[in-house]
């Protein structure tokens, strides 16, 4: 229910809706930290990720070239 207004959670609940903004507020302060920390360690095996294969395509470019070299070497 993530599409829903506080004012409208408020209303339905026949609560004030600052009171349920405080609510949400103090969820999200609590909860920030964990989801910061999932963010930062997907960041991280993101980048993990990006520099394996700029190495693996630099070694493959290199295996290319040798194997090249190796096939006009038989010639």
């Amino acid at each position: 229910m993530k599409d829903r207004t506080i004012a409208s959670v408020a209303a339905s609940y026949d609560l004030v809706p600052q009171t349920v903004g405080n609510w949400v507020a103090r969820y999200r302060k609590e909860h920030s930290s964990q989801e910061e920390g999932e963010a930062v360690a997907e960041s991280a095996q993101i980048a993990r990720i990006r520099a394996e294969n700029r190495e693996l395509r630099q070694e493959n470019e290199f295996l290319k070239k040798a194997a090249a070299f190796f096939a006009q070497e038989q010639r």
